[in-house]
Parts: structure tokens; C-alpha cells; sequence
């Protein structure tokens, strides 16, 4: 079979491998981007988009449900046609990619349907869904941006039933009478407390000690306790030992002797990246490996970049675009910075908002740095106590003392993501404590607790 000729082949076409073929394509390169499913990946059909989407929503029940004592009476009847519909036309048009692949093709790319895998030095072999052979052999090299699938457990009894992951969650066009979510992370976290309030009974099962646990343990206490007063039921630190369904009804056996009920089960375990598929054994890379080990310029072997989840450097959009970048300016031999991951930002868009940057106060500690922390609770911040009802939250600071700057922090409550980005650029510029102590907060705002935590880090 003769192999078509092209300058780089781009094996997955989420955000990252989106991004990064269509910018190596507008700079004149001959680009295949290759996808065996839809082209923008997870994030607008399944993922970021279309579950904030169900946030916003759910987020605005919840503020109307706060009217009383504030501003009035108010009946909330809540809805989710109009969700659903929001999904399918804005945000997934009905999932179908014909936007994406154009949008592609108008940069100057060429785009191949099928699952790729590599064959051998700088040489790809896709699978066409009509059962079409091609072979493509890549002058410059390939960029590996595949992603992850859903890690489902290996409980007794899930597999052949009909559990939910994001991609079902997501899709449901009716909201179920009762959800049982595994796994109390961030998306498990998101999707428990939407379908809670449009009206389903919920319980989530977490097999670590609490909720968010990649997160500081006072955000984990946050949420339990703000997820136990919506009615959410929090079962941390026990296992799922089996599953049952009976065509109607799944009954959850926990190890605790614990038996759950419910509608729905939501499996939301993590994620989980299939190198063996991918044929990476061709390019030098181990193909039982969990990622790809990249370089700060994304290279994982010769001709061979990878970027995205499949890096392990965090399952994030931003990652995967980010990394984009800096993959394309290695291959056009351009300048820029490494790659640097000190100020990795992540919010979970729970109600409060869970925003963190940097290190924890464990991880830090892990590192032997000389760690002084700094916390301060949103309800007694000015706006906090102005904005009263749905004002749960903090502010913690994680700062270097030898060095004297923030290496991490978190910011929870009613805009944390939002408040995170001055905390951010704090710790990716090593901004010293006694600048940030010195600057102007606007009053009042929700940032202005940072100021009141920079004030708890010196010990007044």
C-alpha cells in the first residue's frame, strides 16, 4: 500500500490536538488531523461546555430557592427541557462535528475519519469507519492528543448494566427520580449536585476518606457539609463491593454493609488513557504505561510529540491547549517558553466554586518546603456578609517562607474560579507576600479576602 505524504499527522482531535493542527496548519504545513470520533473531543460534547451549561442551570434554581429572607417569596418548578435543548443546539449541535471538521479544513488542514495508529518511524495507519486502509507518513512527525476514556471500576456486577458515565449524564434528556454517583471528585462532585436540584435523590459514594480529595481537606469539609444541607447523602471512605440491576432498580453493596438504591448510577471513577491501542510501542514509548512522559517541549521520542490528558499533566482543556502551544512552536522551531506547570489553575464548578492553583498545603509540605498557611472564611468578609445567603467559602494561602512568595492556594466560594485568577498570577509570577500585602484590594469585593488571608499568613 503507498503511504500519502504529509508534514505532520495529529492523532486525536480534541482541544489540544485541534488546536495545535490547526495552528501548524495556517502556518503552511501539510496537516492530517486524524479522529475516530468527534472532532473538539470531550470538552464541548460531553465535558467543560455543555455541563456548565446544567450548572448554570442548576445554579439558578438554587438562587431563587435563596429569595426568602432576602428579597421576597418565590415558587421554584424546576425544568429540564430547557436544558437539554440548550445542549443539543448550542453547545453540541446535537452532536455533530461538521463545525469543528470545517473549521479545520478552512485553516488549510486535511481531515481523515478513523481510529490512527502508528506503524512505525514518523508512520500512521488509520482505520476509516468504511473499512478503508490508508497509511500516512509524516515528514516532520506525529503529535499524540487522544485523551482519556472513562475509567468505569471493575465492581461485580456493573459491567452489562446500564450505568451512566459523563457522556450519558450529559445527553439524558430526563432528569432520574434517584442517582447513585461513584466517586466524589470533581465531575462526580459537579453532576450530583445538578441532578440534586432538579429534584433527583442523591448519594454519593466516594472510596477515599472525603470528597475532592485531590483537593485541601477544607474544601472536602466544605462541600460535605454544604451537600448534606441541599439533602445529598456523602458516604466517604467505603467501597462499592457489588452491583446489581434488576431492569429498573440498581442496589449498590458497600463495604460497610451499606446497601444504596436507585434509579441511575453514575460511574465517575476517574479517567484512563488506552496507549496499547494507539501503537506507541512503534515509536519507542511502553505501551502499559498509565501517559506519555513529554519533555518541557512535549516530546516524547524523535518525531514523536504528545500533548493533552494523555501527558498526565492533568486532565484539563487548559492543559491540552497550553500544551498545544508550546508542541507547535518545538515543531516550527520557534522560541518561547518550556512548558511550566507551578501555577496549574483547576476549578470545580460546584455551588461553592472550588478553584485551586499551585500546591497544596500536603504537597508542599511533601517537598520540604517551609510552609506558613493562611486562611480566611468568605461569610465574614465584607462581601460575604453582604452577600449573605449562599456565601459558604474561604480562602487558604500556601506560601514558601524561605522564599516568600505563594506556591499554591484555593479559593472556594460563590465566584472562587473567578477569584482564583489573581491568586494565580501570584504564583506563576512568584509575586513576594510583602508585594501582594502591599497592594490595593477593591472594597468590597470577593477578592478583597485575599487581603484578609495575606493578613491570617502573618499571623494577625
Amino acid at each position: 500500500m503507498d503511504a500519502e505524504q504529509t508534514d505532520i499527522v495529529v492523532i486525536g482531535m480534541g482541544p489540544g490536538g485541534e488546536d495545535a493542527a490547526g495552528q501548524l496548519a495556517q502556518a503552511g504545513l501539510h496537516v492530517t488531523g486524524v479522529e475516530a470520533k468527534l472532532v473538539g473531543g470531550e470538552c464541548p460534547y460531553w465535558g467543560c461546555v455543555p455541563s456548565k451549561m446544567m450548572i448554570r442551570a442548576a445554579n439558578l434554581l438554587a438562587e431563587a430557592r435563596r429569595v426568602p429572607g432576602m428579597a421576597g417569596a418565590s415558587t421554584v418548578a424546576a425544568d429540564w427541557a430547557p436544558v437539554a435543548a440548550r445542549i443539543r443546539a448550542e453547545a453540541t449541535d446535537s452532536w455533530d462535528d461538521k463545525v469543528a471538521v470545517d473549521r479545520f479544513v478552512d485553516k488549510g488542514g486535511h481531515f481523515v475519519r478513523g481510529r490512527g495508529r502508528i506503524t512505525g518511524a514518523r508512520e500512521v495507519t488509520v482505520g476509516t469507519p468504511d473499512g478503508d486502509v490508508r497509511v500516512f507518513r509524516a515528514r516532520r512527525g506525529i503529535v499524540i492528543a487522544t485523551g482519556t476514556e472513562p475509567s468505569v471500576p471493575p465492581i461485580p456486577g456493573l459491567a452489562g448494566t446500564p450505568y451512566w458515565t459523563n457522556r450519558e449524564a450529559i445527553e439524558t434528556e430526563q432528569v432520574p427520580q434517584s442517582l447513585m454517583v461513584l466517586g466524589g471528585g470533581a465531575v462526580g462532585a459537579e453532576l450530583a449536585q445538578v441532578f440534586s436540584r432538579f429534584g433527583a435523590q442523591v448519594a454519593v459514594v466516594e472510596a477515599l476518606p472525603r470528597l475532592l480529595p485531590a483537593e485541601e481537606p477544607e474544601a472536602s469539609e466544605l462541600l460535605e457539609a454544604v451537600f448534606t444541607r441541599e439533602g445529598i447523602t456523602v458516604r466517604t471512605g467505603t467501597r462499592a463491593e457489588r452491583v446489581s440491576h434488576n431492569g429498573q432498580v440498581f442496589r449498590l453493596s458497600l463495604a460497610d454493609g451499606t446497601v444504596l438504591a436507585a434509579e441511575r448510577l453514575l460511574a465517575a471513577t476517574g479517567r484512563r488513557a488506552g496507549l496499547a491501542g494507539l501503537g506507541v510501542a512503534a515509536a519507542g514509548l511502553d505501551p502499559s504505561a498509565a501517559s506519555i512522559p513529554v519533555d518541557d517541549r512535549m516530546r516524547a521520542a524523535d518525531g514523536v510529540w504528545a500533548i493533552g490528558d494523555i501527558t498526565g499533566k492533568g486532565a484539563f482543556t487548559h492543559v491540552a491547549m497550553y500544551q498545544a502551544g508550546v508542541a507547535v512552536r518545538d515543531i516550527l522551531g520557534q522560541g518561547g517558553p518550556p512548558a511550566d506547570y507551578r501555577a496549574l489553575p483547576r476549578v470545580t464548578f460546584t455551588d461553592p466554586e472550588v478553584g485551586s492553583v499551585g500546591l497544596t498545603e500536603a504537597q508542599a509540605r511533601e517537598q520540604d518546603l517551609a510552609v506558613r498557611t493562611g486562611i480566611t472564611q468568605v461569610p465574614s468578609s465584607a462581601r460575604g456578609w453582604i452577600h449573605k445567603a449562599g456565601n459558604d467559602g474561604f480562602i487558604k494561602l500556601i506560601e514558601d517562607a524561605h522564599r516568600g512568595v505563594l506556591v499554591g492556594a484555593t479559593s472556594a466560594g460563590p465566584v472562587g474560579g473567578e477569584v482564583l485568577g489573581a491568586l494565580a498570577v501570584a504564583v506563576h509570577g512568584q509575586v513576594p507576600v510583602a508585594d501582594l500585602r502591599a497592594m490595593i484590594y477593591a472594597y468590597p469585593t470577593f477578592h478583597r479576602g485575599i487581603e484578609d488571608a495575606l493578613h491570617a499568613l502573618a499571623g494577625r
